[in-house]
């Protein structure tokens, strides 16, 4: 999953632990016979079993649940996309950045102060396609 997934899954209310699409643990066959040539494993779930789809039925005040997350009154995760990564418990270091960057669609990310309002943008964009209700003020 990527930076923009972690991040839509913290604002929709998936953070942390598994989830039903997770692989479950590596089992032991303890009845097979010693030496016997184990069964072909499973397939590796695919990439679009990876994060559970978006529920679009539900709409999810984004302001609202980023406003009422530990620390938020200390960060300004509404202008900022370092203050925003860092609420959500994802290192905003120029690497993780740049990463989101590209995701959503930039290769030449500087990090500069353009690059920063931009990324901020485009995931608030990206939040808004996901079922999120974003301010105006955040999209424009």
């Amino acid at each position: 999953m990527g930076i923009f997934g972690k991040i839509r899954d913290v604002v929709f209310g998936r953070k942390g632990g598994s989830d039903a699409s997770s692989p479950p643990p590596p089992t032991v066959d303890t009845t097979q016979a010693p030496g016997a040539t184990p069964p072909a494993p499973a397939p590796p779930p695919s990439a679009t079993t990876a994060s559970p789809p978006v529920d679009r039925s539900r709409v999810v005040d984004v302001e609202n649940t980023l406003d009422s997350m530990p620390g938020a009154d200390h960060l300004n995760w509404r202008t900022s996309i370092v203050d925003l990564m860092k609420l959500v418990g994802i290192d905003a270091d120029f690497e993780s950045r740049k990463l989101l960057a590209q995701e959503l669609g930039r290769r030449d990310y500087s990090g500069s102060a353009e690059d920063n309002v931009w990324l901020h943008r485009k995931v608030m964009q990206g939040l808004a396609s996901n079922g999120g209700k974003i301010p105006p003020e955040f999209l424009d």
